[in-house]
């Protein structure tokens, strides 16, 4: 196979040497605020396949995806992807919270915005697609010329359709989903569902110990950004940044690995009802 290109998590083959497929080989690697980090995350590569392949095959949208290849690699049709990452958001948590605190964002006005609260209805909050992603509304990504007035109208509506059923399905397996990363691409003329789905794309909290106010026990990698943030290194991530620099990723300790380990494992095997292999 030729290999095409690394991106954080997956290496991109063509498996068949023509310019109509692409092979995602997804690995063990892990970044957190856009920053890559040295250890891998045992078992992620395979969850982020199973994911995929559920996702796509669950989501009544047309998508890239042509078959499984193996434990951590599927098939996907090559498309031009739209420079626009779709991100929803159906709780105040994250960057949310923080762009809100720094009064960067306005929120309707009976928001709660205690920490985790759930928002009156789930939002469109987008970003550019670049290795810093910066947040924009659709005044800014047309000014951009990131995508067409039509074309971001179907975006908003049809990821806040895909975030409302994928919540569903995590509600019913006893997760909360709180928000969620999409990207699109353009397949023979149509807005079409590409990349991946799984836990790098979401954050997923268990409703048994969901509790307001607090930082939530998550079932992907929000347990290494919580991490980071505990111990000053987001903030350090930002400086550099700022100053133009490249952020030193710290060493991921062992027990945040094996934790993020069997949080990944538990999520797709709740979520799906399959055992992994």
């Amino acid at each position: 196979m030729k290999f095409i290109g690394s991106g954080k998590v997956k290496d991109l083959y063509d498996p068949e040497n023509n310019d109509d497929t692409i092979l995602f080989r997804f690995s063990d690697r892990v970044s957190a605020y856009d920053v890559k980090f040295a250890e891998d995350i045992p078992k992620k590569g395979q969850v982020l396949c199973k994911f995929a392949e559920f996702w796509f095959d669950e989501l009544d949208v047309p998508n890239h995806f042509i078959k499984t290849n193996s434990d951590n690699e599927i098939v996907v049709k090559k498309m031009q992807m739209l420079p626009i990452e779709c991100v929803v958001r159906g709780y105040f948590y994250g960057s949310l919270a923080k762009r809100w605190e720094k009064n960067e964002i306005t929120l309707p006005e009976n928001t709660d915005t205690t920490l985790a609260a759930k928002l009156p209805q789930p939002i469109f909050d987008p970003t550019t697609k670049s290795e810093y992603d910066i947040p924009i509304d659709k005044q800014k990504a047309l000014e951009m010329n990131l995508v067409t007035e039509e074309q971001y109208n179907w975006l908003e509506k049809t990821s806040l359709d895909i975030y409302k059923k994928m919540s569903n399905i995590a509600d019913d397996a006893g997760f909360i989903l709180a928000d969620l990363k999409l990207e699109f691409g353009i397949l023979d003329g149509k807005i079409t569902l590409g990349d991946s789905i799984g836990p790098d794309e979401y954050r997923l909290w268990s409703k048994d110990t969901y509790k307001i106010g607090d930082i939530q026990e998550s079932f992907d990698k929000q347990i290494l950004r919580d991490w980071l943030t505990a111990n000053g290194y987001q903030k350090k991530f930002d400086d550099a940044k700022d100053a133009g620099e490249d952020p030193v990723a710290p060493t991921i300790p062992q027990e945040i690995i094996e934790k993020m380990t069997m949080r990944y494992v538990t999520a797709y095997e709740k979520m799906t009802g399959k055992t992994l292999s």
